[in-house]
């Protein structure tokens, strides 16, 4: 266990989860590390807060359209572990948290690091991505750094997340299938999707959706701002 996690000071809203990642073990991640795969270390930061008008919610960011990977998509805050954050979950962590304050202006302070999931690896970069649990715990002002790589960063209530109005699945000519999320027009999938819909089960927090609701996902990404309920 690092150093810097605090499982204990989770409010009771997410104790069922950070009990349930205690518990999850690299052989329940939904993204499988390939055989030999020894991707470069990174992490991403799932920053829980609690708006007082909206309730419990959590931070997404959208990336710049003219990003070279990536782009417009939506994501968490986080990337790669760098020599100066040391090592080990102290080093992940603490790399989370910096690239949260680069890329959202969230001071780290306010922010209460509570426990981790086993790594995922992003099968297009092979990088291995560990995702942090974290408490906004004293919430204070963010928004877009460098609009260079973020274009938005938004505060999504669950509320939104769970409804099943705001779930399908896309798929793509590759064979690409996977959950997807429309909230705050931000068109959510892939990795973010995938984690967003493995935490909501975690905690017990899943709203039963219409599975069978399976939209093309470059039909989907055209339209991704004409309103939450993207047909």
């Amino acid at each position: 266990m690092s150093g810097l996690l605090r499982p204990q000071a989770a409010p009771d809203w997410l104790a069922g989860l950070v009990a349930a990642c205690g518990r999850t073990t690299p052989d329940d991640v939904p993204f499988r590390r390939r055989p030999g795969d020894h991707g470069r270390e990174a992490a991403v930061v799932l920053l829980f807060g609690d708006d007082d008008a909206a309730g419990p919610d959590i931070v997404l960011t959208e990336r710049a359209a003219d990003m070279r990977s990536h782009a417009g998509q939506a994501a968490f805050p986080g990337g790669g572990l760098e020599p100066a954050d040391g090592t080990g979950l102290d080093g992940l962590v603490t790399a989370g948290l910096r690239e949260t304050e680069e890329e959202i202006g969230a001071d780290p302070a306010g922010i209460v690091p509570l426990t981790t999931l086993p790594p995922l690896t992003i099968p297009v970069s092979g990088f291995a991505v560990t995702p942090v649990i974290t408490y906004w715990a004293a919430p204070g002002p963010i928004g877009v750094v460098d609009p260079a790589e973020t274009a938005a960063v938004v505060r999504v209530p669950l509320a939104e997340l769970t409804d099943p109005a705001h779930r399908f699945t896309v798929t793509s000519p590759g064979g690409y299938q996977g959950p997807a999320f429309t909230v705050r027009g931000l068109l959510v999938w892939g990795f973010t999707a995938g984690v967003l819909s493995w935490v909501l089960d975690l905690a017990g927090w899943t709203v039963p959706w219409e599975r069978s609701d399976v939209r093309d996902l470059g039909e989907a990404w055209a339209r991704r701002h004409e309103g939450e309920a993207i047909r």
